[in-house]
């Protein structure tokens, strides 16, 4: 049974703010949800319309090392709940789980919205309570919290608080990323929001972008720098986003910030060699077209004809006067200029946030003593793949333990 004196807000309803919820009502606290929202997890229902990716298959060292800087803050953390924990917390919520063939770990019904539902069952059935069109506004002059409700201003004064409220992608599904104002004037370090896992910006012609807006580029290889992937992009009517481009963000957004662009090379078939590509391409064309020729002898597709064509003229050239070996060499190290990045409104999560020296090892506030953070809203980042979301579990458990802890000292 939970006791009145040690009653808890959770500022939040993603998964880190309904993990710490969970938490503290099973440590015997008081829990009331709020959310500015007028249902819990929207985001985490968006993030499954396509397959809810929950976690990542591969061994845990490696897992580790997609959080990058982060790691060291985030290793304790995602120790304590693994990902074959989080397995076992949404099969305990009657959510099977399997293994897809890329080693990501979905529910069996491919679907955020059952667990979700199971989750909020469990949690009412804990005692805890959900305050829906409640927004944070701040603290008052007695560092209680002050909301914004449909009835008129709202002050509460729990004994902890945790604050779950995401980045600053996808505002319109709660994340608006208000709250750094209102740490920032607590006293908080705050690192500047940036978009993460993101789409960006490229100078299209007018005729390939009305051509080929939300076409998408398969089996193709980024390179950039150091580092390279195959996979699948789309372009943009404005630029080209994708998996394989939100793996690479990092690295294009922080040499954007640098130079002010940077230059991706897409490798249209990277499972040609050089030796290869020059060999069909030497072939006689006859009266085939440019575009017919290219398809039929080297398998590329509309797209990436035109990718091809805006390539040749931001360098001055021709492809119909490019030799097989030029053709050849710029098919598999085709550059794109990219010249910013998408807006973080569109991007799939978000970097920066609470840096973690702002933090105490459980994950309270040193500024706002009984004050928690967890979830997207700290300073951390990491691709797609699962990695999001259990980063965001496994901070909402620490959170929440910290907390309980501060409710029993």
């Amino acid at each position: 049974m939970s006791s009145p004196s040690k009653n808890a807000a959770i500022i939040g309803a993603g998964p880190a703010g309904l993990m710490a919820a969970e938490v503290l009502a099973q440590g015997g606290a008081a829990v009331t949800v709020y959310d500015a929202m007028p249902s819990a997890g929207r985001k985490f229902l968006m993030a499954g319309r396509g397959g809810l990716n929950l976690t990542h298959s591969e061994p845990l060292p490696q897992f580790l090392t997609r959080y990058r800087e982060a790691m060291p803050h985030l290793q304790a953390a995602i120790d304590v709940f693994p990902p074959q924990a989080l397995r076992d917390w949404s099969e305990a919520l009657g959510q099977e789980t399997f293994v897809g063939s890329s080693g990501r770990v979905f529910p069996k019904v491919f679907k955020a919205s059952p667990l979700l539902r199971a989750w909020l069952r469990r949690l009412d059935s804990m005692g805890v309570k959900l305050a829906l069109r409640h927004r944070w506004v701040g603290r008052d002059e007695q560092s209680r919290l002050r909301f914004e409700t449909p009835g008129g201003p709202l002050v509460v004064d729990p004994c902890a608080t945790v604050l779950a409220l995401g980045g600053a992608s996808w505002p319109r599904l709660g994340s608006d990323g208000a709250w750094t104002e209102i740490l920032a004037a607590g006293g908080v370090k705050i690192s500047p929001l940036q978009p993460a896992n993101s789409g960006f910006t490229v100078a299209w012609s007018e005729i390939f972008r009305d051509r080929f807006e939300g076409q998408p580029l398969k089996g193709v290889a980024l390179t950039f720098g150091k580092h390279s992937i195959r996979g699948e992009a789309i372009i943009t009517r404005t630029g080209i986003e994708g998996g394989a481009i939100y793996a690479l963000s990092t690295a294009l957004r922080e040499a954007i910030v640098i130079s002010g662009q940077a230059t991706l090379y897409i490798a249209l078939r990277p499972d040609l060699e050089q030796k290869e590509l020059i060999a069909r391409l030497s072939g006689s064309r006859g009266k085939q077209s440019l575009s017919n020729f290219l398809r039929k002898a080297v398998g590329l597709s509309p797209v990436a004809i035109g990718l091809l064509q805006e390539a040749a003229k931001a360098s001055g050239a021709s492809l119909a006067s490019m030799s097989p070996a030029d053709l050849a060499h710029l098919i598999n190290a085709m550059p794109i200029e990219l010249t910013g990045t998408a807006p973080i409104a569109r991007a799939i999560s978000t970097a920066g946030g609470v840096p973690f020296d702002e933090l105490d090892a459980d994950f309270m506030l040193r500024r706002l003593p009984g004050v928690f953070a967890a979830g997207e809203m700290l300073d951390w980042e990491a691709p797609t793949g699962g990695y999001l979301l259990q980063a965001s579990f496994a901070t909402g458990v620490a959170a929440g333990r910290g907390a309980l802890r501060w409710l029993n000292s």
